[in-house]
């Protein structure tokens, strides 16, 4: 039963495709425009360029911009119309992060794993490993409850 909510879920699609995309094979093709149609229909812009780790989850994908040179995690959670941009170099997130709605993460900062960054936030400075950060600009709220809306974590095991 959860396989068929999958793939009804157009961020879990989304996600399929993107990963498809980066693979080179005979499916490329098929994947790329797949990434493409699905990018312009629920305007999320996630470039082949970005390295994504296991775990990434969209909630709600819908204004999801990231920049190419952005380095994701595992275990990320992005929530609905998020930015992760630059004119340069763009953000590195760490593992177990989340990140709430409508957030903007400018220029090169590190979000530092087990953190969480609240719903408007503006993270133009670092955000410290196990903290949660909100506000405009982005501020330290707190060190308790690390990474504690990221749920079905993928484990990697050696």
């Amino acid at each position: 039963m959860s396989e068929i909510i999958l793939v009804r879920n157009h961020c879990f699609v989304y996600t399929f495709w993107w990963r498809m995309a980066k693979v080179r094979g005979f499916l490329s093709p098929i994947a790329r425009y797949k990434h493409w149609r699905m990018s312009k229909k629920y305007g999320i812009q996630i470039p082949l360029a970005v390295n994504i780790g296991y775990g990434f989850y969209i909630g709600h994908g819908v204004g999801v911009i990231i920049n190419p040179t952005a380095i994701i995690g595992n275990n990320v959670n992005i929530s609905q119309f998020t930015t992760i941009g630059a004119h340069g170099k763009a953000a590195e997130i760490g593992d177990n992060v989340y990140i709430g709605p409508s957030v903007c993460i400018v220029n090169n900062v590190k979000v530092s794993s087990n953190s969480s960054i609240g719903a408007g936030a503006v993270v133009i400075k670092d955000v410290p490993e196990n903290s949660t950060v909100a506000g405009v600009p982005a501020k330290v709220l707190n060190y308790d409850k690390l990474g504690m809306y990221i749920n079905n974590r993928w484990n990697l095991k050696n």
